[in-house]
């Protein structure tokens, strides 16, 4: 899908489409990429929902609805936990997920999620994971050296998806990052009478949601949705000179600076709302429109080049190289099954191998 929706979306000075077939492909591609209740939500807010034909209305509806519905079941759930940490005296700060949608798009139903996901602090992880298992949730991902969250999870009646709860220690991985977690819990802020559930400051909070989206290098239209959400919602309380420093500080500015580069090359209209400080980056990364020679030397770029210091960089080329067994198995899907750990690295370089040819042939 292009960005244009997202344009639509932002820049209200551009003119909704007047051809059907326009909202007939847009469908697709924004049920694919899961923002149906945004763009209802978003528009229905701007007063420019009528402005488009009656059967995209009324799908977008449909799905806004089937979206709040799970929110609120997801709501209910993390209420529960957050209950729970509070009276076992565990701080804990909801990241993204309802109480991101709630907070900063409005409304409960304004931002699909299908997870929770709370930041703790380290030293309560064991009490954290003994409430969460208390309260009927499993073990589906086990803690993985260097990563910074486990992953639990448990049937939900009225979901035909099991809920998944993932309890965060950090956001970065600190083998390639100087991260200091410790920074973000400092600025934040007390939400409400409780003594324990708190929020990220909203610099913080943005600087999490791009490098969140940096993590997946801006591969869906929810990473710039969440972005220029968070510019125009946050407007001057994002201090994009402190956030440089902090990630100077913290070995993510190059992260920080390709992330922002991207999402205001696509979206220029952006420096009129919040002014970048810094040249913009040049990259090859196009919205899932990148093919042949390009596509590779994106990927490196962002897998290697992303990166502060020539030792995070060595660290993550052999990490690529030499994937955990967690990090490989996710990367070759459902092929491991019942697979030797050797046969495992053979199947994932065999992939790499045919994908490498396949783009220098029709280069």
């Amino acid at each position: 899908m292009s960005l244009k929706m997202v344009t639509l979306l932002y820049n209200q000075n551009t003119d909704m489409p007047p051809e059907e077939e326009f909202y007939t492909h847009a469908l697709l591609d924004i049920e694919n990429e899961g923002i149906s209740s945004q763009v209802f939500f978003i528009l229905k807010q701007q007063g420019r929902l009528n402005q488009t034909p009656v059967f995209f209305q009324n799908r977008l509806k449909e799905s806004y609805e089937k979206g709040l519905f799970q929110n609120l079941l997801i709501k209910n759930q993390m209420n529960t936990i957050l209950t729970n940490f509070e009276n076992h005296s565990i701080d804990v700060i909801p990241l993204k997920g309802v109480h991101f949608a709630e907070n900063y798009f409005g409304h409960s139903g304004a931002r699909a999620t299908s997870d929770i996901d709370l930041l703790i602090q380290l030293h309560d992880l064991n009490r954290a994971i003994e409430i969460i298992n208390n309260l009927g949730f499993t073990v589906e991902e086990e803690q993985v050296p260097d990563h910074f969250h486990c992953s639990f999870s448990k049937t939900i009646p009225g979901s035909t998806m099991p809920l998944v709860v993932e309890i965060h220690w950090s956001i970065v991985r600190e083998n390639t990052s100087d991260f200091r977690i410790n920074d973000l819990w400092d600025q934040s802020e007390q939400v409400g009478s409780f003594k324990h559930l708190k929020e990220l400051s909203p610099n913080h909070l943005f600087y999490m949601i791009c490098l969140h989206g940096w993590r997946h290098n801006l591969d869906s239209i929810k990473y710039f949705i969440d972005i220029i959400q968070l510019i125009y919602k946050l407007d001057g309380k994002i201090d994009y000179d402190n956030l440089l420093k902090l990630a100077a500080s913290h070995k993510t500015l190059k992260r920080l600076k390709r992330t922002l580069s991207i999402v205001y090359h696509q979206f220029p209209h952006l420096h009129e709302v919040k002014e970048l400080p810094f040249k913009i980056k040049q990259t090859k990364w196009e919205y899932q429109n990148i093919k042949g020679l390009n596509r590779y030397l994106d990927f490196i770029d962002y897998q290697l080049f992303s990166y502060d210091t020539v030792k995070h960089s060595l660290i993550e080329l052999v990490n690529l190289i030499w994937p955990s067994k967690y990090e490989l198995a996710a990367q070759i899907g459902g092929e491991q099954k019942g697979q030797s750990l050797f046969k495992m690295y053979m199947t994932l370089y065999k992939k790499r191998l045919t994908s490498m040819v396949k783009v220098f042939l029709t280069h």
